[in-house]
Order: C-alpha cells, then structure tokens, then sequence
C-alpha cells in the first residue's frame, strides 16, 4: 500500500488550516475557519465543476473513482528489475530446451500481458505478427489510460473556472446592493468582498491539493506500467529471435534507467512521445 498521497493530502489541507486559523498576535482562532464556510459558494463551486465534467466526460468515469483511488492506494506495482530478470528467465529456458517448453512456465505468470506475449511464441506466430499485436496492445492500453488521467486534468480546470465566476457573481450582488451612505455600508461591503471571494478559494483548493496531483499520479503509474509491459515486448520478441539471453539483458537494462527517470522528474514525456512513436511504427 502506498500511503504517500494521504499524507500529503492531509499535510496540505493541515498547513492550510494552520494558516486560517493563526494569527501572530492572538496565536490560533478557531473560530475564523467560519469565515470559509459558504454554502452557496460550495454550490456554485462544486456543483459547477462536477457538472460541467458530466457534460465533458461520460458518467462511466466517475463510477470508476473509486477504482482510480484503488490503484493510487495501491502504489506501483511494476518493478522493471523483476520483469528483466524473468525475461530472461524465459530466454535462457528457450534456449535450453525450445520456445515450447516456455508454455508451462507461461501459465505460473500473475502478469497476463506477459503470459499472452509469451504464448504468441510458443504458438509461433509471426515475428513480425507478434511485435503488431503487442504494440496494438500498448497504444489501446494508452488510449485507455490517457483518457482517465485526462478526465481528472479537466475536472482540476473546471474548478478554478468555477470559483472565478463565482467570485464575479459575489462582486456583482455586492456592487447592486452597496449604499455607503448607509449605516454599516462599509462593513457591509467587506463582508460581501470577502464572501465574494471564497468561490476562487474553493476553487484553487479542489484543483491544486486534490484534483491536479491525483492526474499527476494516475500518470506516473501509468508510465511505470507502459516501461514494463514495453520490456516485455521487447524481451519477447528477442526471445523468439533466439537472441543471447546476456546481450537480452543489456539491452533491457536500458529501461531500468528510464524507470528511475519517471521517479525523479515524477512524469515522463518519454513515456507518451516513444507510445507516439509506437503507433507511427504500427500504420506503416
């Protein structure tokens, strides 16, 4: 279980509690969390967003919400090591004893990608049939990905789009209504100012502490996952090539690299412009 993106999410809304509720002087007020409470912004601000997701994205995809929070719970589950080295496994028991007897050991496999690669071998399918129908696995597994994580980027649009008009309709009702000369029409004004613009509050919230960083991750798994099954594509068809199981290693270690580059910048572009470069490979 990964529990990062909790944490980080409780950390967040925390430091932004402490930062209402603090004041130098006076040290912590609860009761000022009170001035960011307003139902009708939470109307226009959370109403707004999720409906204009609906009329973006089919209501499928926030059944799937909670499978999406499964597999971010989750964590990554694809460590380019152990996919190597049951590669080549598979290469040096090819190279032993034939590609049929990869069968038995293909249905051990908890990895059914892997397991269909490998029984595309075993059944000696075309070289150049294997690598087609593998790749038209990865671009339909990146079709399928990239619209999930691209559902979650447009929901963390709509919500600041939300609160700003939120915010223009406050400072609109607050204008209509302003007397200054009026007993309390100052007072008045700032309170309406300040209602005003917790819309834009809500908002930047929904978008940057919760929204915009679970994309970000639902991405980077994907990336971790597509560097895997793309070890696999390569690994099988080396194997069915009858290639060295050494010279099958080096060549695969070169993802590990990429796999730690995906850690460290926390997206790859590489990722989505080699899927690209795939599908290139594929019309032609």
């Amino acid at each position: 279980m990964d529990f990062t993106s909790i944490v980080g999410f409780i950390a967040g809304l925390a430091l932004v509690i402490f930062g209402i509720v603090f004041d130098q002087s006076a040290g912590v007020i609860w009761s000022t969390i009170w001035n960011f409470v307003d139902y009708p912004s939470m109307a226009i601000t959370f109403g707004g967003t999720i409906a204009a997701t609906v009329i973006s994205f089919p209501i499928s995809y926030f059944m799937g919400i909670p499978k999406h929070m499964k597999v971010i719970m989750r964590g990554n589950q694809y460590k380019p090591q152990e996919y190597i080295d049951t590669i080549v496994d598979f290469a040096q028991e090819a190279r032993r004893k034939g590609l049929l007897s990869l069968e038995d050991k293909a249905s051990q496999l908890k990895d059914t990608f892997m397991q269909d690669s490998i029984m595309l071998i075993v059944d000696a399918i075309d070289p150049a049939k294997v690598k087609e129908i593998l790749e038209d696995k990865l671009n339909g597994l990146e079709d399928r990905h990239s619209h999930v994580w691209q559902f979650y980027e447009r929901f963390s649009t709509y919500a600041p789009a939300f609160g700003m008009i939120g915010t223009l309709i406050g400072l609109i009702n607050m204008l209509a209504n302003m007397d200054m000369n009026s007993d309390g029409g100052a007072t008045k004004m700032a309170r309406g100012m300040s209602t005003a613009l917790i819309t834009t509050f809500y908002g930047s919230m929904i978008s940057n502490l919760l929204l915009t960083p679970l994309a970000h991750k639902l991405h980077m798994l994907h990336d971790e996952e597509m560097v895997c099954k793309e070890i696999v594509v390569e690994g099988v068809v080396a194997i069915q090539a009858g290639d060295n199981p050494k010279h099958i290693e080096e060549r695969l270690n070169a993802y590990v690299n990429e796999s730690k580059r995906i850690q460290k910048v926390g997206t790859f572009a590489g990722a989505s412009s080699s899927s690209n470069d795939k599908k290139t490979k594929g019309k032609h």
